[in-house]
C-alpha cells in the first residue's frame, strides 16, 4: 500500500506499517481518524441534515473536525461538567454524532495490513498489534459515550470495533516466470490472515452473471492495474498452485479465500505457478476470460472490476475454472458436485458422489443425510462439496478435492446447521435471498489424498421420481451426466430448466473436445470396478420447499447399510 489508509464509500484498510496509534489522545489526533470524521461528515450531509448542520455551526467542514477532535481529546480527560464548548448545548447531539460515527466506521469493511513479520516464532504478532487496535478503538468509544451520557454502562457488549480481518504480508521475489510477469514481484502477497469470526460482511453483488471465456490475449501481457494496489492469495488448490491478484477494492473476497482455499506458505509460493488470477482488473472489459500461456505453461484469468464481481462466486468459480482447464491437460476429469467418505458404525468407508450444476441438490441431499443417519453412522468425511476430480489409479478410479472449506447457500441448510461452525465462519449477506456462508469443511491432506468411489450419482432435480435408480446402460447414463440438465434455483442469471456440458461450466463446457475422451475413459473405468451410476432425485427445481429430498437421502442411506 502506499497511503496509511485506504477508504471508500464501505472498505477501510489501516496499513499498520504506516500509521499505528496506541493511546486514545493519538488515535482522536492521527489524520486517519480525522478522514473518517470527514468522510461521516459527508454521510450527515445526505442522510441527517439537521445533525450535519449542529455539527457545521457554520464552519468549514475540516474545522469541524478539528473542533470535534479536540473535544473528543478533552472528553477522555475531564469530567462533563469540567468542559465549557458550544457542541455541549444541554442536546444529546453530541452523543447521537458520537454514536452514529461508530456505527459509519463498523458499516465499513475494515482490515489491517502489515510486514512486520521477523521471523516464524513472531507469527502472531500481527494479530496481537490488531487485537490491541480493537480493544483501543472500542475503549476510547466507550469512554467518550459514557462521559457525554453522564453515566456508566452497565451492558457492555465487546463488539469488532476495530477491524473485521488482519493480514500478514511480504514480497514475493523467487516467482520462475519471464519478464512479463516482473508485475506480480510488486505486489505484497499474504503470509498469514487473521479472521474475527463469525465475520459478517456485505456485498453490493449477491449472485454470478455470464460466462468464463477462454481467450486468445493473454490479460497479463495488458495489465495496467498500480501493483501497490493489488495483493495476492497464494493458494493451495488440490494439487496446483495459483496466484490470486486481488485488487484492495475486494479486499473481502481475497481474506475469504482463507476460508476456501489452503494458504501457502512463502517456501511453497516460491517458483513457478499453475495459475494466476488477475481479480478486479481495470480492463473496462467487463468480463471473465482466461488464457493458456503455453510459453511458461501456466493459465491466467481476469475478472474485469465491476460492482457485481464483489460476489465471492466470482473468485471462487474463475480459481476452480484454471484448476479444471489444468488438470485435464493432466488426465483428470473435473467433477462439478459433493464428494463424502461415510464411515459405517463397524468401520467400513463409503465414497459416495453427487455431481450437478449449482442448486442441483448436492450440498441439500448430504445434510439431509446427515440428519438421517446421524445415529447410524461414526462421522461423515468431506472431500469436497464443489469441485473434484477423478482420475484412474493402477486400474481404478479415485477421487480427490479442491477447497479445505465449503461456499454454501444458507437456505440449501438444515435449520440450525449454519450454527454449529458459526465460530469459524464469513457470512456474506445473511439477510438477503441467495445469503452465502464460507465455513471449514476439511484438512488440505485429506483432500488432497486419493479415495475410493463406490457410488457415483446425478443429482437431478427436475423428475419426480422417488430416491435413487442405479442405471446399468452405460451409454444412457453418459447422456444425463454430459446433457448436465437442471431447474435453476436462482444461484445464477439462469432460469427453468437449462443444460449445460457435464453439469460444469468451469472448463469442461469451454473445452469439450477435451473433456469428452476423459469422460469415456472414467466411466468405463467406473463401470468395471462396479460403482453404482445412476440418478438421485432431489425435486428441488420441482419443490423447493418440501422434504422430497429427505426421500432421495433415505435411499443413499440404504445403500450404504446394504
Amino acid at each position: 500500500m502506499k497511503e496509511n489508509m485506504y477508504l471508500t464509500d464501505d472498505i477501510a484498510i489501516l496499513d499498520f506499517d504506516r500509521a499505528y496509534p496506541t493511546t486514545k489522545s493519538g488515535l482522536i489526533k492521527s489524520a486517519e481518524f480525522k478522514r473518517v470524521c470527514l468522510a461521516y461528515l459527508g454521510h450527515l450531509r445526505e442522510k441527517d441534515p439537521g445533525l450535519y448542520n449542529w455539527a457545521r455551526a457554520g464552519l468549514e467542514e475540516e474545522q469541524v473536525v478539528e473542533s470535534l477532535c479536540r473535544l473528543a481529546r478533552t472528553v477522555i480527560v475531564f469530567n462533563l461538567e469540567e468542559i465549557s464548548d458550544p457542541y455541549l448545548d444541554g442536546t444529546d447531539n453530541a452523543l447521537l454524532f458520537v454514536e452514529g460515527l461508530f456505527d459509519f466506521w463498523r458499516d465499513h469493511q475494515r482490515f489491517s495490513v502489515t510486514t512486520n513479520r521477523i521471523s516464524d516464532a513472531e507469527s502472531a504478532a500481527f494479530v496481537e498489534r490488531d487485537s490491541q487496535f480493537n480493544e483501543l478503538v472500542r475503549n476510547t468509544f466507550r469512554q467518550i459515550e459514557q462521559t457525554l451520557s453522564g453515566h456508566t454502562n452497565k451492558v457492555l457488549r465487546q463488539q469488532q470495533a476495530g477491524t473485521n480481518a488482519g493480514i500478514a504480508g511480504y514480497y514475493n521475489s523467487s516467482i520462475d516466470l519471464s519478464e512479463r510477469y516482473k508485475f506480480l514481484t510488486e505486489i505484497m502477497f499474504i503470509d498469514s490472515v487473521m479472521l474475527r469470526t463469525p465475520t459478517i460482511l456485505h456485498p453490493r453483488s449477491n449472485k454470478r452473471e455470464g460466462m468464463f471465456e477462454e481467450v486468445t490475449r493473454n490479460p497479463a501481457f495488458t495489465f495496467s492495474g498500480d501493483p501497490e494496489e493489488y495483493f495476492c492469495y497464494p493458494a493451495k488448490v488440490g494439487e496446483l498452485m495459483f496466484f490470486i491478484c486481488f485488487h484492495r477494492d475486494y479486499m473481502a473476497n481475497g481474506v475469504s479465500c482463507a476460508n476456501l482455499f489452503e494458504l501457502a506458505s512463502a517456501e511453497e509460493a516460491a517458483g513457478r505457478p499453475d495459475g494466476i488470477v488477475l481479480f478486479g482488473n481495470p480492463d473496462g472489459e467487463e468480463k471473465c476470460t482466461f488464457y493458456h500461456d503455453q510459453d511458461e505453461d501456466i493459465w491466467v484469468g481476469s475478472v474485469s472490476a465491476g460492482e457485481k464481481v464483489e460476489y465471492f462466486g466470482y473468485m471462487k468459480k474463475m480459481v476452480l475454472t484454471l484448476h479444471n482447464v489444468a488438470m485435464m491437460e493432466r488426465g483428470w476429469l473435473p467433477i462439478h458436485g459433493a464428494f463424502i467418505n461415510v464411515i459405517l458404525k463397524d468401520g467400513r468407508k463409503k465414497g459416495i458422489c453427487l455431481m450437478g450444476d449449482s442448486g442441483a441438490g448436492k450440498s441439500e441431499t448430504i445434510e439431509a443425510l446427515k440428519s438421517l443417519a446421524s445415529d447410524r453412522i461414526q462421522r461423515l468425511e468431506i472431500i469436497f462439496d464443489d469441485m473434484g476430480t477423478f482420475h484412474m489409479e493402477n486400474g481404478r478410479p479415485v477421487a480427490q478435492g479442491t477447497e479445505i472449506g465449503a461456499f454454501i447457500r444458507l437456505d440449501d441448510l438444515e435449520p440450525g446447521a449454519p450454527y454449529r461452525d458459526i465460530h469459524r465462519s464469513i457470512f456474506f449477506n445473511p439477510d438477503q435471498s441467495n445469503a452465502r456462508v464460507i465455513t471449514p469443511a476439511a484438512p488440505y491432506d485429506v483432500i488432497t489424498q486419493n479415495h475410493q468411489i463406490d457410488l457415483f450419482v446425478y443429482a437431478n432435480n427436475y423428475d419426480d421420481q422417488p430416491g435413487l435408480r442405479r442405471i446399468d446402460d452405460l451409454n444412457e447414463a453418459k447422456d444425463i451426466f454430459i446433457r448436465g440438465r437442471r431447474m435453476a434455483k436462482g444461484t445464477t442469471q439462469e432460469t427453468g430448466l437449462s443444460e449445460t456440458f457435464f453439469a460444469n461450466p468451469f472448463g469442461p463446457m469451454q473445452q469439450q473436445e477435451v473433456c469428452m475422451p476423459i469422460i469415456n475413459e472414467m466411466f468405463e473405468g467406473l463401470a468395471a470396478n462396479g460403482v453404482f451410476i445412476g440418478e438421485a432425485f432431489t425435486h428441488l427445481g420441482l419443490n423447493p420447499e418440501g422434504d422430497d429430498i429427505k426421500v432421495a437421502a433415505q435411499a443413499l442411506l440404504d445403500f450404504l447399510e446394504e
